[in-house]
Parts: C-alpha cells; sequence; structure tokens
C-alpha cells in the first residue's frame, strides 16, 4: 500500500469508529435530530471530502454525471430526508472500494 492508500484507509477506519459512536449514542439517548444530523456530518466529511470536492470540480469542469456526483447526490439526499447513517454508510462503502479498487490496480 502507498501512502495515499494508508491515508485513506486511515480516514475510512476513523469514520467507521465514529459513526458507530454516533449510531450507539443515538440508540441509548433523546436528543434533536439536528444534533444527529452534525453528529453524523463529522464521519460523513471525514469519508467522503475529497468526493465531494471531486465532485464541485468536475462540475465546474463541465463533466457533471460521473461516479463522484452520484454518489454526493445519493447521499445528501439521504441526509436531506433524514437517513443519517445511511447516508454516512454509503459514503463509507464507497470509500473502501475504492480503496479495494487502487490496491488492486496497484
Amino acid at each position: 500500500m502507498n501512502k495515499k492508500q494508508k491515508k485513506l484507509l486511515l480516514r475510512i477506519i476513523i469514520s467507521l469508529v465514529l459513526f458507530f459512536a454516533v449510531f450507539i449514542t443515538q440508540k441509548l439517548s433523546d436528543l434533536h435530530k439536528y444534533v444527529y444530523l452534525l453528529m453524523y456530518l463529522v464521519p460523513y466529511f471525514i469519508a467522503g471530502y475529497d468526493v465531494i470536492t471531486g465532485c464541485f470540480k468536475n462540475i465546474i469542469r463541465g463533466n457533471v454525471f460521473d461516479e463522484e456526483f452520484l454518489m454526493t447526490v445519493a447521499t445528501v439526499g439521504a441526509l436531506i430526508i433524514g437517513e443519517y447513517p445511511e447516508s454516512v454508510f454509503v459514503m463509507v462503502f464507497f470509500q473502501t472500494g475504492e480503496l479495494f479498487q487502487s490496491v488492486a490496480v496497484g
């Protein structure tokens, strides 16, 4: 594994740990839904900031319908309808797939 792949793996692990911490907190306590949104956004952005920034860069270049755009739309849509855990998990799974692809190609 090269340095970039190790960094992605670390981000995935950190996101999963934070995701499960928030998920367990949500099951054990009764906070407002917007508090949970903010808590879920932390692992979401840790896992997917490069996907989200890549999406906006590609939109500026005129390359709209690529996989980064579709993943961003899907996960933001899940956040909008209140499915916070699913949004984070989809982003983490996508990044895990990208890591596997990168390792296999290398």
